[in-house]
C-alpha cells in the first residue's frame, strides 16, 4: 500500500484560497456573464487583494477558464453516474444530461461566456484539463447520441455533431430565464424545454 501524500497547513490554505475564488468566479460569471464581471469584484468577493488573486490566476481569461473546467468536472461525473446505469437506455441518459445542465443553469450555477472573445476561446484552448474534460464529455455523448439514432429513439437525419451542439446550448438557453421570469416553476420550465428539444413542436 502506498504512503499517503501529505498536504501542509499552507497547501491546504491556498487549496481552499483557490476554491474560494472559483466559487467567486462561477457565481458573478453566471449573474453577470465574462464580459461584465472584472478581476477587482471577484477579489473583493472573496476578501483577498487583487495581487493575491493573481497569485492563483494570471487574469480574468484564466479565472472563466477554471470556473468552467469545475463545471464540466461536474459534468462529468453525472456522465460517469449515468453510464454506470445499466437498466437505462442511451436516450434516457442524454435526457437526463440536458435536465441536469438546465437545473445548473436554474440553480445560477452555469458560468455565461461570450460566443465571441478570441482571448477567452485561446485561454480555454491552451489549458489542458478543460480541454481533456471538454472532449471526454463529448465523446461520451456522442456515443449515446449515435446509439440513440441506431436504436431509432432519435432521427438520423440530423448529424450527431449537430445533436450534440443542440444539447450543449440548452445550457446557456435564455428561455430559461425568461420563463422563471415569468414565474413559472423550475420542473415545469424544464418539462417545457425538454419537450420542445428532443420532441419538436410538431402536432403529435
Amino acid at each position: 500500500m502506498s504512503a499517503m501524500v501529505k498536504v501542509s497547513f499552507k497547501q491546504q490554505v491556498l487549496i481552499a484560497r483557490e476554491g474560494a475564488i472559483v466559487d467567486s468566479v462561477n457565481r458573478l460569471l453566471a449573474e453577470k456573464g465574462f464580459d461584465l464581471m472584472t478581476v477587482d469584484e471577484v477579489a473583493a468577493d472573496v476578501g483577498i487583494a487583487k495581487a493575491s488573486l493573481y497569485k492563483h490566476f494570471a487574469s480574468k481569461e484564466a479565472l472563466a477558464a477554471a470556473a468552467m473546467t469545475r463545471l464540466l468536472r461536474r459534468a462529468s461525473e453525472r456522465l460517469a453516474e449515468l453510464a454506470a446505469s445499466s437498466d437505462s437506455t442511451a436516450l434516457q441518459r442524454l435526457k437526463a444530461v440536458v435536465r441536469w445542465t438546465m437545473e445548473v443553469q436554474l440553480a445560477g450555477e452555469m458560468p455565461s461566456l461570450p460566443a465571441q472573445n478570441s482571448s477567452l476561446r485561446q485561454a480555454l484552448v491552451n489549458d489542458p484539463d478543460y480541454m481533456g474534460l471538454l472532449m471526454a464529455v463529448s465523446d461520451q455523448l456522442g456515443e449515446w447520441i449515435v446509439q440513440a439514432q441506431e436504436a431509432g429513439q432519435l432521427t438520423s437525419a440530423v448529424p450527431p455533431e449537430v445533436i450534440l451542439y443542440t444539447f450543449f446550448a440548452r445550457a446557456c438557453d435564455p428561455v430559461l430565464g425568461v420563463l422563471r421570469t415569468g414565474g413559472h416553476p423550475t420542473e415545469q420550465i424544464i418539462e417545457w424545454v425538454l419537450s420542445t428539444c428532443f420532441d419538436g413542436l410538431l402536432a403529435r
